[in-house]
């Protein structure tokens, strides 16, 4: 900065002084020619007579004129004509002087500053994509890895040789346009080189390589791209990778290079964990002419791959729960062929809140991705026939709990004195309490008579809970009682329904636990629809109505039962470096200890207890899989819906006296829970015991969901509990 002031001022300086020295002389000139105006104005009398000659005419020439004039003694005459020169000189001068003072400083004051630019321009820094690191399960198991992908490079000055551009487009089968439009590309940066084909055949880079003079400016790369050897196994948890966009270059996180080109993590733990997946950016520094084309190459740093992950994911356990999903769902491949149109099903390690299993269904293959997603299959994935492939339900989806929602609420009543191990109910198939006149009808029609409160759970009697919102509802301040109008809510809230687990990926939904005000507030541009009612009390619970809940929080809140401790679920085991040594570890992480009585824990626990070895059908799944079914505490549940078949819940957690995994399962449109979900949690239970045991080691192939479907036709008789 300095020195260009300095060089400015110079030039300043040597401009005036021209400036000075032209209008000085010129103010010279003119006074000098206005002087010899006069004086000639005065001896115009005294200037010698023409003197014209008149030769004797001849008859073949002319008569000659001569002139004569006569030169003052001093030569004045001639001084205006070199002033004049004088002048220009002195213009030429300073003209040459500015020049002068530009070069001197151009050349000898702003030589570093100038050079530093030239090098600037002439060397330019490209990135090479750097390997992401690999995705293991727990055991070691390697569910993403990379492979080697023959890549067709081309500089971007390739695109104005026609010849070329044909030659490719003939050599790799691509169209035309399409070879050109990749050459237009310059999301990667305007001197790197387009990637004009990925997964070449060996075919055709050898023809390339054989052939090069025939392509100037293409070259063939080794480079790495995702690879799943086991299809679409555990895709919601593993997520998918894309190339960067415009919106994830405005938010990149602290410490994490991202530029034009990179691929990133775009759900999944791909998303999550994309920071540690990335590794480094190799460098190419380039020499570039001026019109930016690459000429050579003069450096380049190899890249360095991302970090690994070991996942909490047990791979035979996770091929287990995905295969049961769809062949229950759709065991031909489509949709409406099975049993229910979608589901979802969690297995959690309750001692630490290890993910061991996360299977979402319709499922995708993240190897779609790879290379960028077609249109068509994007609105495939997008489409309601299909069901929404990318869609994690474990997280994301949101139902009604139904009858797995009476444990809680049946904790409240404990809690509260509304329920104790003494005190009994009569089923006769409807209940009446607020005396409507349209009474609300248990879905067992016929009644199930007298029942204490174990009864209430093991059968899952709605009239055993509608007493029990009944008397929370008139227990309530605004009808006169002494509790909070929310009491029997509050117990829920204690396991994490209505909030965020943090489990650790992306798209998790909170769900809802409907109250007074929330109603008030959803409701607030139809008042009268907004008022709180007894209704509302016994939709609620039993897990209809408003409510809406996640399978993760489910499973995490029916591990809370077994240990009485809130684990925050992960499916992050640890991080490891190049070397293969573990560089972050995941600690369990107790969220919440919710204050409940353990006196009312061992009365639920017990409840639960029974619920398989009374249900015939939920004995023989367990007894299928080789599983004591009072081993196990459970709970089903049919959550009845409006326009379509009723959804089934299912809930457990084993060994009962020890417990150490708990599963929860829903299926869309299932119909009864024991009889569509309960089968999948017992083979998902059983096979976590399994692998613990050393007995269960297969892992294969998984296949996406085709994205057909056919209208569906349920089998069910009605709800069943």
């Amino acid at each position: 900065m300095l020195v260009a002031i300095v060089v400015a001022i110079l030039t300043l300086i040597v401009a005036a002084l021209v400036a000075v020295a032209f209008f000085a002389l010129r103010e010279r000139l003119r006074t000098s020619s206005s002087v010899h105006v006069k004086r000639g104005r005065a001896s115009i009398s005294s200037i010698d007579t023409l003197d014209v000659a008149s030769a004797s005419s001849s008859t073949d020439g002319l008569p000659d004129t001569h002139v004569k004039t006569s030169s003052s003694p001093d030569g004045r005459a001639s001084a205006p004509l070199n002033a004049r020169f004088a002048a220009i000189g002195v213009f030429a001068a300073g003209v040459f002087a500015t020049l002068g003072a530009k070069l001197f400083g151009m050349q000898i004051l702003q030589a570093s500053s100038y050079q530093k630019q030239a090098n600037e321009n002439k060397y330019t820094d490209v990135s090479t994509p750097a390997p992401r690191g690999y995705i293991y399960d727990a055991d070691g198991v390697a569910l993403v890895k990379n492979r080697s992908s023959l890549t067709v490079l081309a500089d971007a000055d390739v695109l104005s040789d026609h010849d070329v551009v044909l030659r490719l487009s003939a050599v790799l089968g691509i169209p035309y346009n399409v070879v050109r439009s990749r050459l237009q590309d310059t999301s990667s940066g305007a001197q790197s080189q387009r990637v004009i084909a990925s997964d070449a055949s060996l075919r055709n880079v050898a023809f390339i390589a054989e052939h090069s003079d025939a392509f100037p400016g293409v070259n063939i790369q080794n480079r790495t791209i995702r690879s799943y050897p086991y299809g679409a196994l555990a895709a919601h948890v593993l997520g998918y990778t894309g190339a960067v966009s415009d919106a994830d270059l405005k938010s990149v996180p602290a410490n994490r290079d991202i530029e034009l080109g990179d691929e990133v993590g775009k759900s999944g733990v791909e998303y999550t964990y994309d920071e540690i997946l990335s590794g480094e950016h190799g460098r190419r520094r380039v020499v570039a002419d001026a019109d930016g084309n690459v000429v050579r190459v003069v450096a380049e740093t190899q890249p360095t791959r991302g970090s690994d992950l070991y996942l909490t994911i047990k791979a035979p356990v996770q091929y287990v729960v995905d295969k049961e999903l769809a062949e229950l769902i759709a065991p031909k491949g489509v949709i409406g062929t099975g049993k229910g149109v979608a589901g979802a099903c969690v297995v959690m390690d309750v001692t630490d809140g290890s993910i061991v299993a996360m299977s979402s269904y319709p499922t995708y293959s993240p190897e779609t991705f790879i290379g960028g997603i077609s249109q068509d299959i994007w609105d495939l994935y997008s489409s309601k026939s299909s069901y929404y492939p990318l869609l994690n339900r474990t997280i994301s989806g949101t139902y009604a709990a139904a009858s797995t929602f009476k444990s809680f609420t049946g904790l409240a009543a404990l809690r509260y004195g509304f329920a104790d191990t003494s005190k009994y109910w009569t089923c006769t198939g409807s209940w009446d309490g607020f005396n409507t006149g349209s009474p609300q009808k248990c879905w067992l029609k016929t009644g199930h008579g007298s029942l204490d409160f174990k009864g209430g759970i093991v059968q899952s009697c709605d009239v055993v809970f509608y007493d029990i919102a009944y008397n929370f509802y008139y227990a309530g301040k605004s009808q006169g009682g002494t509790l909070s109008d929310t009491a029997m809510q509050e117990e829920p809230a204690k396991f994490r329904f209505g909030q965020l687990t943090g489990i650790d990926l992306a798209s998790e939904e909170a769900g809802r636990i409907p109250t007074p005000e929330w109603k008030q507030s959803y409701w607030a541009d139809v008042p009268t629809e907004g008022v709180w009612r007894g209704g509302d009390m016994t939709n609620t619970v039993i897990g209809q109505g408003d409510v809406l809940v996640t399978p993760i929080q489910v499973a995490v809140a029916y591990g809370a039962i077994a240990t009485g401790n809130l684990m925050r679920p992960h499916v992050l085991k640890e991080v490891r470096n190049g070397d293969n040594v573990a560089a972050v570890t995941f600690e369990p992480q107790i969220i919440d200890v919710p204050d409940v009585d353990e006196k009312n824990y061992a009365i639920l626990r017990d409840a639960l207890n029974g619920v398989a070895g009374s249900n015939s059908t939920l004995a023989k799944s367990f007894r299928d899989v080789g599983m004591d079914p009072w081993d196990v505490a459970c709970k089903t549940g049919t959550a009845e819906m409006t326009d379509t078949e009723d959804f089934g819940w299912f809930a457990c957690y084993a060994p009962y006296d020890d417990p150490k995994y708990v599963v929860a399962v829903m299926i869309e449109q299932g119909g009864g829970g024991s009889t569509s979900a309960g089968p999948i949690g017992a083979k998902a239970l059983a096979a976590a015991l399994a692998a613990d045991a050393g007995e269960l080691k297969e892992v294969g192939a998984v296949a996406a969901s085709s994205g057909e479907s056919v209208a569906y036709v349920s089998s069910s008789s009605g709800r069943t509990d």
